[in-house]
């Protein structure tokens, strides 16, 4: 989700737009490389599996269709195909293929080349294994042997056909794929919702499929299923077929290797990396520089606090705010940023890129169930990134102090529940105060203050309150004197 700032309302607005969806992937980007390694390589297993079971769909929807046009019979097995990347997009499994969009955190200084091509390295091993896995299990439950043998007949023709184009071939296939396999993760990134998350990738995926462009991590599996028919299917498997497996004896892990996965591999970096992820940073961050990483939690339709006294609603969060606040990196140690914040008395601290654009926040709350789920024997190498909360609530610097005040201690939905043509969706004998003792409000103690998608400073309960102090007084100080 990304935000639109506007001058005196709180950050809030969920974006569709291009630029704001550069936003969302900068985030995507952060996480794959923030990622632990074990992580990495379990979400990267599952995700080849999930592209070989999209294969063995493709397979069996494309076989014994003889009587189907060409096109139209590549077109199914193309929306079949898409379930694979359906699946890694919800269950957020690591892709070779979609985790080199990683190039924006490269381009944005917040990784270095070694650590990008670590973190590319371990997906695409994983990527292998849970493909390997797949070939593995099939060829175990004869799946070849389906219709007759014609769904191994088709499979072999499919995994053939891949280790016939040139060099130069195979890798602008690589790389026409990889431009649409990206894009389909790229458009994934206007909706929060699974369902339109879903939809997105199909069309980009069904084209990318049916047009013959080629995957390395779909040919990990589909290839090495050829050669494992090839190898190892009984002779009555061939009699059946009229056949004979000389005819696929170019099935070899060799050319497999070098006519097909290198080139195909490099095609996909370039097609992914280079003309998908830096091209569009390209345009909208390194151009523009206006949009920022933001996710926040804070009501759309909240409304201003109406008070007597103009003077409290004159001073705003900038006159407030801590304007040098601590900052911590999505590269900073865990141990480093909780050191930094004991010896600062603070609980929790805004995430910022080179760009002062806040891109999480962490916590000891965050450091505190890291060492839960870690039974208490933490990696003691774990970054700020992998912890860090992604989603949060920013406040505009313009933004009055009562209306943060308010923010802050009310839950509208729970003291006014009313429907979105105003009608009363539920009825209480209680008063409107008890109402809102009664209304548990968890909102944090500690913001961002952003200005034109930059961080400018914090700030906290504390601050809030004692600038309100002086109410509490029979002829209170003025709020504006008190900030002065």
């Amino acid at each position: 989700m990304t935000t639109a700032y506007s001058e005196h309302e709180f950050v809030s607005v969920k974006g569709f737009s291009a630029s704001e969806m550069m936003n969302e992937a900068e985030r995507y980007a952060l996480k794959k490389i923030s990622k632990k390694s074990g992580a990495t390589l379990s979400l990267a297993t599952l995700a080849g599996a999930f592209i070989g079971l999209a294969f063995l769909f493709y397979i069996t929807v494309t076989t014994g269709n003889d009587s189907t046009s060409w096109g139209v019979n590549r077109l199914i097995g193309g929306f079949a195909f898409s379930m694979g990347l359906i699946l890694i997009v919800i269950f957020e499994g690591e892709l070779f293929t979609s985790t080199v969009l990683s190039s924006i955190s490269w381009a944005n200084n917040q990784v270095g080349t070694r650590k990008l091509l670590s973190t590319w390295g371990k997906v695409y091993v994983g990527n292998f294994l849970g493909a390997t896995l797949l070939v593995v299990m099939v060829t175990a439950a004869g799946l070849y042997q389906l219709d007759g043998g014609q769904w191994g007949l088709n499979a072999l023709n499919i995994a053939q056909h891949k280790l016939h184009h040139t060099w130069l071939e195979a890798f602008t296939l690589g790389v026409l794929c990889n431009i649409l396999v990206c894009t389909a993760i790229w458009l994934t990134f206007c909706s929060a919702n699974p369902i339109v998350k879903a939809v997105m990738t199909m069309l980009p995926v069904a084209m990318f499929v049916s047009s013959g462009f080629e995957h390395s991590i779909a040919n990990m599996f589909m290839v090495p299923l050829g050669i494992v028919i090839t190898h190892f299917s009984p002779d009555t498997f061939w009699l059946g077929l009229g056949t004979n497996a000389a005819s696929y004896s170019d099935l070899t892990i060799n050319n497999f290797l070098i006519n097909n996965l290198i080139p195909v591999t490099l095609g996909n970096i370039v097609g992914g990396a280079v003309l998908v992820g830096l091209a569009n940073w390209g345009i909208y961050r390194k151009q523009m520089q206006q949009p920022d990483m933001l996710s926040v939690n804070t009501p759309v339709d909240i409304k201003k606090a109406t008070k007597d006294s103009a003077m409290m609603n004159n001073v705003k969060v900038k006159d407030l705010m801590n304007k040098s606040p601590i900052v911590l990196k999505a590269s900073d140690r865990t141990a480093d940023a909780i050191d930094t914040l004991l010896s600062n008395c603070l609980t929790g601290a805004p995430v910022c890129n080179e760009q002062q654009q806040v891109v999480g926040f962490f916590s000891v709350h965050d450091a505190m169930v890291n060492l839960w789920c870690e039974d208490y024997l933490p990696n003691t190498n774990s970054l700020v990134g992998e912890l860090m909360s992604d989603e949060v609530t920013a406040l505009n610097a313009n933004e009055s102090l009562i209306d943060v005040a308010e923010f802050l201690v009310m839950d509208k939905e729970k003291v006014f529940p009313v429907s979105p043509m105003g009608i009363a969706t539920s009825f209480s004998t209680l008063s409107l105060k008890e109402r809102v003792k009664e209304a548990k409000v968890s909102k944090p103690h500690i913001m961002p203050v952003i200005t034109d998608g930059r961080l400018v400073g914090v700030i906290s309960r504390s601050d809030i309150i004692q600038a309100l102090r002086p109410l509490y007084e029979n002829e209170p100080q003025s709020l504006m004197e008190r900030v002065s």
